[in-house]
């Protein structure tokens, strides 16, 4: 560890701003994640995990509604797409199979 390194047992233990920073860097992670795999189609993590893309870029907007700014659901897909929604999907959307489709309907029945 760093001579400045705190070794911390719980979360409560970190200073509210420092968790606000780690908080807002995993993110960061996850975005940085989702966009060197974008070969992982939206259906299958909704399959899978139950959130998408869409869903973060959804609450994204109600994260930034609270904090009483509005902003757009484009923006908020743009940010955590990467780039513009329709572009991302031009490029690396493909149709669901019909497997991923009946996965997806029946977890959502």
């Amino acid at each position: 560890m760093a001579d400045n390194t705190k070794l911390v047992e719980s979360c409560a233990e970190i200073p509210a701003q420092q968790q606000l920073e780690i908080e807002a860097a995993a993110f960061r992670r996850l975005l940085a994640h989702l966009d060197e795999r974008k070969d992982v189609q939206n259906i299958e993590l909704m399959n899978l995990a139950g959130f998408c893309r869409n869903c973060l870029s959804k609450w994204y907007v109600a994260a930034a509604a609270e904090k009483h700014y509005e902003l757009s659901s484009d923006a908020a897909r743009e940010r955590v797409y990467g780039m513009p929604y329709a572009e991302w999907k031009t490029k690396y959307q493909r149709d669901a199979t019909p497997e991923q489709l009946a996965a997806f309907n029946k977890k959502n029945a």
